[in-house]
């Protein structure tokens, strides 16, 4: 069992800034980050695998959020800047704690096998 324990949210002005830690309580493959906002479905928006700190984005925050980890502490950050209005949601931690293999994306909720509790971000304009 692993528990993620989330932070960093929060309300900022359009262009700000704010970034997110996600602590795992134990080993991971993979670690990623969703958002929902209301009424919306579940987006993806960025992951790292742990093994070789290969990252990926979701398109709509490409060039804007930076997903980085600090292996010794088993954390990942979630930088944003830039922030606009239609970034608020509640921002999801996810873990991976299987092997991966080829077509394993970690772009997908399915992949991941335990979650944070979330926390809000609301971009004001």
């Amino acid at each position: 069992q692993v528990q993620l324990v989330e932070s960093g949210g929060g309300l900022v002005q359009a262009g700000g800034s704010l970034r997110l830690s996600c602590a795992a309580s134990g080993r991971t493959t993979g670690m990623g980050w969703f958002r929902q906002a209301p009424g919306q479905e579940r987006e993806f928006v960025a992951r790292i695998k742990w093994s070789d700190g290969r990252t990926l984005y979701g398109e709509s925050v490409k060039g804007r959020f930076t997903i980085s980890r600090d292996n010794a502490r088993n954390t990942v950050y979630l930088q944003m800047i830039t922030l606009k209005p239609e970034d608020t949601a509640v921002y999801y931690c996810a873990a991976r704690t299987r092997g991966l293999v080829m077509s394993t994306t970690l772009a997908v909720g399915a992949q991941y096998d335990y979650w944070g509790q979330g926390t809000q971000v609301t971009v004001s304009s």
